[in-house]
């Protein structure tokens, strides 16, 4: 190896350089930059590049043709030393507060596309590159710029609008900004109380984009870079080495000494390995500075790409080779930069390299079977620099992952060869998501055609067998037929047959993948039929071409005549002529909507609001769009999360070990086993304190930097909670009812070594037999107690006066919380009195304080839990984040230091639960008219393996059910299944999504059955004044439903567009579309009577600066915000003299969680309370002198030794319902709304498009309509996410196999509905709540369901093309699997499922 050798690293970051002669080489620029440099406004979010939270833009030099280059990355996949001599620009280098806001953070904060933030900063940092690469981008290049970006918030459709600004030909003016085109006739313009309003922010008060302003490149780093000599670079580290070579003659050298080395490029695998698989690499070798490797050039047969190229820059280029080359040549390199598009994000694309997804061999890559079906040639060399030619159709892939290379050889490029004349090529992807996601199945198809007759043809299929399959079989039969009908039929039958999977084939969905394999040649087939019939056009093109200047002008005009005439002239000729069927086959319009793909626009939207009343102050704020309080703080990197917080002095980390068993005895002690098995409440009064002598830590304790390991024996206080039977333990004792329960924990300095050493833990298991489905739970019956039941009038007698019963059944999956940022905690001991402070990412702090409590075995006044802000919470942070804290407090009180944790994605995501599955089993009653008369349901909740909050969920969705309707005569059973997975827990809408799911299910059947519209039996049954909900509830203002149901009718064109989804129907077989309207009326408020209660506290300081404290958390709904506006109304002074601190046990007690959409009504009318208590005060001083200033008369009190702080308390009237008795109040007041969504489904595929949107919501009179809006649209596509797209899946045996942002798909932002529009009720007021307000934040994620019964509307058409009538089973969510074997055809005809218990499924749904 080379002596010459460079091993002192440096980079500069946000223009300061940085030079590091110890770097660690297994750490992560995204550790680095948190951990040393101290810049934590990049967030790690899942450690994988799927969130985005972690995007850095990184900028190099290159010397040799002068230019700088600037990238999106993902902090979190690339490793320190790849950025080596390069710039890296945080979010905190292009702006701050101190410093000014950058314009894409100042226009993300103004137009309030910022909620929790905890995604702000990377969304924030792709802009910016955008921007640094493209001064005035298109919408299309700003919305494949966050292909590689969530956010679980907003809903998307904020961020886009506030960089829609930047776009080219964007000149819209305040007023017309969020307006539609109708002008004065526009339903949106004018109209109610005080006037209607469309503005949420005013473009023309941004700062103006000035490229110029813009952080210039290090001149410093351009000198270093212009005076470098290429040398070896070497970093070693204490496990890891790595090297970069400058040329092939080092590379070898260095494979020849380190045989097993890693090659590296983008690291974006490697990464993924290290963060998630925890493996170790001991020497790494970057390949990004070896100039054949990195080289892409056209040559005489096609393109030659360096292994080394990203994916980027590969697209780049062929793009703009493709303008160079006759079109007939680049058939495959379309195929590829088509392909490039949907692979993966932006940040993954700039790194990635063509040679490591080609190394890695996935079975479900995008390009293999690209680069296999056009015949491409890898050319590879060994360490003694024998170079071979390797075609990659032939053996190339030898099993999973493997290739038929040789250990010492070397990947150096791959030639994408030329297509000619006669050749066809198209590739397909189908992927549970469109943007950002790996494929299900994948398919490329080459075929050359003479005459159509076959001379060659390729089909090579990813997702359906261990490796990129080549149809081999079907390929040699069809060579030489003709390229007609019965072809298509031959070759569906071979292709079925050679690409046919056996039902318990990894990766499950076997008929679905089967059946994409016929559909995409289907797509195939008639895509080359349709170039065939028009090729002579392209033949007249070449020969009718004109040049721009030539005389008479017009020459787009006058070309594009020749090929109408021609069309016209062939349209005549297939009209009059016969053809023979085995020439020319005249293929119908309506299947040629087959090989279209989903049309592309800019999205669209309006929001509609009530204008604040002339006279009302200006200092007043209520009812206006004031932006997020924390918003500026999130653009620009500074609101601070736990895990940001500067580490305290001599803190350690913990790491937990989970149960990795779902079912299992971790005790050897055989009595102790016999008594668990006897009763679980013998072994908990026994065996509470023995040891579990199957865990053995002893390893890891040997571990340099482990300072203890942490279980039961080291509790104190309880180990146990909740009911016997039914509770669960902190760490397990005896027993262990599900993989990812805690059963002990390992501190130590860091977090590497902790989780290492955790790693290291021997944790024994004797498994028993586990419960994982609702189907499974029944078939057992195990149920958590007690089993609730309502009933009102007699199910009897409404089935007697019912015309027609029917029964149904429907099941929905489990949703993912998916916060941001994940369960993070921080335990400080304090020096006396056994006290201690938790901070902790929890929306209930009353809850945590009582469990850290209890666990130490102290009173809770030693206990002070302070909370800040959640990276998002949806639920999920109400209870389950209470194992981590106390685990935390355990091992700090241990240990006497600080202790922190911040459970990584996929610890996370197998440990805290999600919201409930639902099953429901139904039999209603009804008039031929669709009249309800009587209905019985069996509703069945997955609750896992603790009761947790499933008891309240299913009381929940027990109570709201009936949505808007009417039902007479009622009977609902709820069954908490016991199974063995995490216990599931709260989640927005808390089991009413479930609920109102199922009763729109039996309303379409009730449709179906009477031959009547969906709307018709809706509208029938709607609830009518003096009518009661089934709960004997009186609902008021029972006419708000009706004036939301209408004004979404109008408003969206539901008519019109009904019709012209039908004539879209009729004129198209595979392509289909649906529309739907879907009521809602939401009870608000917590049906146990204790919950509705409040407290704040707000201190008027003498300068006249006010103090907010109030019970609420901020997790992203903007609470803080609302309370500060409430504030300043009541106090009468400008919002900007109000701050709220953080949140703490020690100076508002006893709360309740943040949640139920509640909270701001609580804690609204307790600040309210607290603020008026003030007022009270400060009144004689106003009196007196009403000339004097709010300065003046708080200086006046206070020398008047008037207290300047007063507590609020607010306890909701007349609710609480009592499930004993069956009565009681269950709702303080409802809420109303409606929706209608229409979508396109491809029929062949199950993908689907969310056409248009329109929201109609009754808020009362808003506190702050951005705010109140941007919660519509977030819970909307959270619910939307949950109704057809997000999915859980579980092993037979009870691991969580869809893990992380790269198996659990949430929708992204070209998931957003193409239009999407949202009005707020005008006129409404509630004289309930605080400022006329009502609950905003989970009722709207139940108007998603519009969605759903928008896609079961285009299946209905589809079924009917296929001949099939009747109603039909589709469960939530709709995914494209479920959606396409609903559309039951020629192709899923010829994959029947296999019988239920005949084989052992690759993966189950709870």
């Amino acid at each position: 190896m080379s002596t010459d050798q460079e091993t002192q690293f440096i980079f500069f970051c946000n223009g300061r350089k940085i030079t590091d002669n110890s770097v660690d080489p297994s750490m992560m620029l995204l550790s680095y930059l948190r951990l040393k440099l101290r810049l934590t406004g990049s967030k790690l979010g899942c450690g994988e590049g799927g969130c985005g939270a972690c995007t850095v833009m990184v900028s190099s030099y290159d010397k040799a043709t002068k230019k700088i280059s600037h990238i999106s990355v993902n902090a979190c996949l690339t490793p320190i030393c790849q950025i080596h001599m390069m710039a890296v620009t945080t979010v905190e280098g292009i702006g701050s507060l101190k410093t000014g806001l950058h314009p894409v953070q100042e226009r993300i904060a103004k137009s309030h596309g910022s909620q929790c933030g905890f995604c702000t900063p990377g969304i924030v940092m792709s802009m910016y590159t955008l921007l640094r690469n493209n001064h005035q981008p298109t919408m299309s290049d700003v919305e494949d710029t966050f292909q590689g970006n969530l956010c679980r918030c907003t809903g998307y459709r904020p961020i886009l609008e506030g960089f829609r600004t930047f776009t080219k030909n964007n000149d819209f003016t305040d007023t017309e900004y969020l307006a539609c085109n109708g002008g004065t006739q526009c339903c949106r313009s004018g109209g109610g109380i005080n006037g209607i309003s469309k503005t949420l922010f005013q473009p023309s008060k941004f700062t103006a984009y000035d490229p110029s302003t813009e952080i210039i490149f290090p001149p410093e780093l351009i000198l270093m870079l212009e005076n470098e000599k290429p040398k070896l670079l070497r970093f070693t580290g204490e496990d890891v080495t790595w090297l970069r070579p400058t040329n092939l003659h080092q590379l070898f050298d260095i494979r020849k000494q380190f045989p097993n080395s890693k090659l590296v490029s983008g690291n974006t695998e490697l990464g993924v390995d290290v963060n998630l698989k925890k493996v170790r690499y001991p020497i790494l070798v970057s390949l990004t500075h070896i100039t054949e490797l990195n080289t892409v050039e056209s040559c005489d047969v096609g393109v030659k790409i360096g292994a080394s190229v990203t994916l980027s820059r590969i697209e780049e280029f062929l793009s703009n080779a493709i303008k160079k080359i006759p079109d007939h040549k680049c058939k495959s390199l379309f195929a590829i930069v088509d392909m490039l598009h949907w692979f993966a994000g932006q940040q993954i694309r700039n790194v990635a390299s063509i040679g490591g997804n080609i190394i890695t061999g996935s079975p479900i890559s995008d390009l293999n079977p690209i680069f296999m079906a056009s015949g491409c040639t890898l050319e590879v060399v060994d360490t003694e620099g024998v170079r071979r030619l390797i075609p990659i159709v032939n053996k190339f892939f030898t099993g999973y992952r493997t290739n038929s290379m040789k250990p010492n050889e070397i990947l150096i490029s791959v030639t994408v060869p030329y297509t000619n004349k006669s050749e066809h090529f198209k590739a397909f992807k189908q992927a549970h998501r469109r943007d950002d996601d790996i494929a299900i199945v994948n398919a490329a198809f080459r075929v050359d055609l003479q005459d159509e007759v076959i001379q060659s043809c390729s089909m090579v299929f990813g997702g359906m067998a261990p490796t990129t399959k080549l149809a081999k079989e079907t390929m040699s039969k069809i060579i030489g037929r003709t390229w007609d009908q019965s072809l298509l039929e031959d070759t569906t039958i071979l292709l079925a047959d050679e690409m046919s999977l056996p039902p318990d084939a990894p990766g499950g969905m076997v008929e679905y993948r089967q059946s994409l394999v016929l559909s995409f040649f289907f797509k195939f087939y008639l895509t080359v039929r349709q170039h065939c019939s028009f090729s002579e056009t392209i033949l007249l093109a070449d020969e009718m071409s004109l040049p721009p200047d030539a005389p008479g002008g017009m020459v787009e005009y006058r070309q594009s005549l020749v090929l109408s005439f021609f069309f016209k002239f062939y349209l005549t000729v297939r009209q009059h002529c016969s053809f023979s069927e085995n020439k020319c086959i005249n293929i119908q319009s309506v299947d040629m909507s087959a090989t279209l793909p989903f049309k592309r626009a800019d999205k669209r939207s309006t929001q509609m609001f009530q204008e604040i009343p002339d006279n009302q102050s200006s200092v007043d704020p209520v009812g206006r769009p004031m932006v997020h309080s924390s918003a500026y703080q999130q653009a620009t990197g500074e609101a601070v999360y736990i895990d940001d917080i500067v580490p305290f002095q001599d803190e350690l980390y913990m790491a937990i070990v989970f149960s990795q068993k779902a079912h299992a005895i971790i005790n050897d002690d055989l009595m102790q086993i016999i008594l668990v098995w006897l009763l679980d409440v013998i072994y908990m009064l026994l065996f509470f304190k023995l040891p579990a002598r199957c865990v053995d830590a002893t390893a890891a304790l040997r571990m340099p930097g482990v300072y203890a390991f942490i279980d039961h024996n080291d509790v104190t206080g309880s180990n146990f909670f909740g009911e016997l039977g039914q509770g669960e333990e902190l760490f397990a004792t005896v027993k262990v009812t599900c993989v990812g329960q805690y059963i002990g924990g390992i501190v130590a300095d860091n977090k590497e070594i902790a989780q290492r050493a955790a790693r290291m833990v021997r944790v024994e298991y004797q498994e028993l037999e586990p419960i994982i489905s609702i189907e499974d739970a029944i078939a057992k019956g195990s149920y958590l107690q007690p089993i609730r039941t309502l009933r009102n009038g007699n199910v009897s007698d409404g089935y007697n006066n019912s015309d027609q019963i029917i029964k149904g059944e429907i099941k929905l999956g489990e949703q993912e919380h998916f916060y941001l940022e994940t369960q993070t905690g921080l335990a400080l001991p304090k020096r006396e009195d056994n006290v201690m402070e938790i901070l902790s990412s929890c929306q209930d702090q009353r809850f945590m304080q009582a469990r850290v409590a209890n666990v130490l075995g102290v009173q809770f006044h030693k206990i002070t839990v302070r909370v800040k802000r959640l990276g998002g919470g949806f639920g999920g942070k109400e209870t389950r984040c209470w194992h981590l804290s106390a685990a935390l407090a355990v091992a700090a009180k241990r240990v006497g230091r600080p202790v922190r944790c911040m459970l990584d994605r996929g610890e996370d995501m197998s440990s805290t639960g999600t919201r409930h599955a639902f099953l429901g089993r139904y039999k209603v009653g009804f008039t031929n008219e669709g009249k309800i008369q009587a209905l019985e349901i069996d509703l069945y909740s997955n609750s896992g393996n603790s009761q947790d909050s499933s008891i309240s969920v299913m009381e929940c969705a027990m109570l709201r059910m009936q949505n808007a309707y009417y039902i007479p005569n009622v009977t609902v059973r709820g069954y908490c299944c016991k199974t063995n997975i995490p216990s599931n827990t709260a989640f927005r809408g808390f089991g009413t999504p479930q609920a109102l799911m199922m009763t729109e299910n039996w309303i379409s059947d009730i449709a179906l059955a009477c031959g009547i519209s969906q709307r018709k039996v809706r509208e029938i049954n709607m609830l009518q004044d003096g009518e009661s909900t089934y709960c004997n509830q009186k609902v008021q203002d029972l006419y708000l439903i009706k004036r939301c149901w209408n004004e979404c009718l109008n408003k969206s064109d539901y008519e019109m567009r009904q019709l012209q989804v039908n004539e879209f129907n009729r004129s198209n077989r595979w392509k289909k579309r649906g529309i739907s309207i879907i009521p809602l009326s939401y009870g608000v408020g917590f049906h146990a009577k204790f919950l509705n209660q409040a407290g704040a506290l707000v201190i008027i300081y003498t300068d006249g600066s006010v103090l907010l404290t109030h019970g609420g958390v901020e997790m992203g709904q903007g609470l803080h915000t609302k309370m500060i506006q409430v504030a300043s109304r009541t106090l009468g002074i400008a919002s900007n003299r109000i701050y709220t601190n953080e949140n703490s046990t020690s100076t508002v007690p006893n709360t309740s969680q943040t949640a139920a959409s509640v909270g701001s009504d609580l804690n609204g009318m307790a600040v309210k309370i607290a603020c008026e208590k003030l007022c009270r005060r400060l009144e004689p001083y106003r009196n007196r002198e009403p000339s004097k200033t709010w300065d003046d008369w708080v200086k006046a009190a206070y020398y008047d030794r008037v207290s300047l702080s007063a507590t609020g308390f607010y306890k909701t009237p007349d609710i609480g319902y009592e499930w004993d008795t069956k009565s009681g109040e269950p709702f303080y007041y409802f809420s109303f709304g409606a929706a209608v969504s229409e979508v396109e489904i491809d029929c062949l595929t199950g993908d689907h498009m969310v056409l248009r949107t329109d929201i109609v919501m009754d808020v009362g009179d808003t506190i702050n309509p951005a705010i109140d809006i941007g919660q519509i649209e977030g819970a909307f596509i959270q619910g939307y996410g949950l109704f057809t797209l997000e999915e859980h899946r579980w092993s037979p045996t009870g691991n969580l196999l869809t893990k992380g942002p790269g198996f659990y798909k949430l929708p992204g932002f070209t998931d957003i509905p193409v239009e999407f529009n949202v009005s707020l009720l005008d006129g409404v007021p509630n004289k309930k709540v605080v400022c006329s307000s009502k609950a905003i934040g989970e009722p709207p994620l139940c108007l998603a369901i519009s969605v759903f019964y928008a896609i079961k509307e285009a299946i209905f058409s589809s079924r009917r093309d296929s001949g099939i009538e009747g109603s039909f089973r589709l469960d939530s969510p709709a995914t494209a699997e479920r959606i396409r074997m609903a559309c039951v055809d020629k192709f899923t005809g010829k994959f029947p499922s296999a019988t239920p218990g005949t084989f052992t499924p690759f993966f189950i749904r709870s």
